[in-house]
């Protein structure tokens, strides 16, 4: 007696309860998967975005803000600090390294970023085509910016104020783009990158002093670990500028998103627990209409043991669908989300990634399987074959 053929005889046979029992399941993982793999990977691109910067120096107002603005280029920035203040700051002993970026400017909705070279050594960038700059006006682009806008080495464009798409263009400063840098994984994928001393040209016109001039953020890496006692206090109360810890500010920001994750997840879990309780009431009622088909199966020379089998089995077999189901489901999701970012320039998702969380989701869509189908897999084992047959 073939026990998986049958059970998955009993299964077409019912076609709309196993279907509504796949589905419940299916999306109760499906919903979980997301959320494991959103915030794994913007866990990860985040920690990779701030590694090696332990402090960011800015202008007065909301530390989050700041450290979104000038690490991982994804708010407007909190304003611009006095070039002199951030040189000063830069000669701190506590610093090792320092930094600066003007912001300000976009284009097709890609930040332009000022800074020095040390901005893209710092995330170990490789150039796929041409140089970095080296004069006023030339620009690098990341890898996502040229693939997107189909520029490359020898294009010129101009910039736009405003951080975002629509803003007023500066036609009579064009940038050369004289470098492509290869994908790298960082926040330099999505950046335009040239020389402060371009953010300064397109934006003074000539009339402002060298003394007068401002950047807007300075990244900081601490020359030993006691800098990171005294020297964001030090900033914070006896200068005119801010301090962020970027690895603090980021903290916050997923405990803040840590509770609506929770409520997803509970949401998850509770479309898993009721896809489970579809499932036990099916077979209790499945179990209710075969009575004479497994009492007859009895007559046959079944034991009782492979009729509790195929119970279990029914369970198990619909767990186990729905749960693969719901992964894959979770991955095509997370991959659509990914693109709708992508296409609004953010952070991007993709789902064709692993999470090694992901078998333990399939374990329990079988562990809720196998509950559902304990009580009636148990009614199955303890009729009594006679008394069933001679009620017909």
């Amino acid at each position: 007696m073939n026990l998986a053929s049958i059970s998955f005889a009993y299964l077409r046979a019912r076609p709309l309860a196993t279907a509504l029992n796949l589905l419940l399941l299916a999306l109760g993982i499906a919903t979980i998967t997301l959320l494991l793999l959103a915030t794994g990977q913007l866990e990860e691109r985040m920690g990779r975005d701030a590694r090696g910067i332990d402090l960011v120096a800015g202008a007065k107002g909301s530390p989050m803000q700041l450290v979104l603005s000038a690490v991982f280029h994804l708010d407007a920035p909190t304003g611009n600090i006095p070039l002199e203040a951030a040189q000063a700051l830069s000669r701190h002993p506590a610093v090792k390294k320092a930094i600066p970026l003007a912001l300000g400017d976009s284009y097709r909705g890609f930040r332009i970023v000022g800074a020095s070279r040390d901005y893209p050594a710092h995330y170990g960038a490789r150039l796929a085509s041409g140089r970095l700059w080296d004069e006023s006006m030339e620009v690098v682009l990341g890898a996502e910016v040229a693939a997107k806008t189909g520029l490359a080495v020898g294009a010129t464009f101009t910039g736009a104020h405003g951080l975002g798409a629509g803003g007023e263009a500066h036609e009579e400063e064009p940038f050369k783009v004289v470098g492509v840098l290869a994908p790298g994984g960082s926040v330099l994928d999505r950046l335009v990158l040239t020389s402060v001393e371009s953010v300064w040209e397109v934006h003074e016109h000539g009339g402002v002093k060298p003394e007068r001039r401002e950047i807007t953020a300075l990244l900081i890496q601490y020359a030993s670990p006691l800098a990171a006692a005294t020297l964001p206090r030090q900033v914070n109360a006896g200068t005119a500028l801010q301090a962020a810890s970027p690895a603090y500010e980021s903290a916050r920001l997923f405990r803040m998103i840590g509770v609506g994750v929770e409520v997803m997840r509970a949401f998850g879990l509770v479309l898993v627990l009721a896809a489970g309780l579809s499932v036990f009431i099916a077979l209790l009622n499945a179990l209710e209409e075969r009575r004479y088909d497994l009492a007859v199966m009895r007559m046959l020379g079944a034991s009782r043991a492979k009729l509790t089998g195929l119970m279990l089995l029914e369970g198990v077999a619909l767990a186990l669908l729905g749960g693969l189901a719901g992964i894959v489901l979770g991955h095509v999701c997370t991959e659509v989300l990914g693109l709708a970012l992508q296409a609004a320039q953010q952070t991007p998702l993709t789902g064709w990634v692993w999470d090694p969380q992901e078998p333990w989701l399939l374990a329990l869509a079988v562990a809720v399987g196998i509950a559902a189908a304990l009580l009636p897999a148990w009614r199955a084992y303890r009729a009594d074959v006679a008394l069933v047959l001679a009620e017909g």
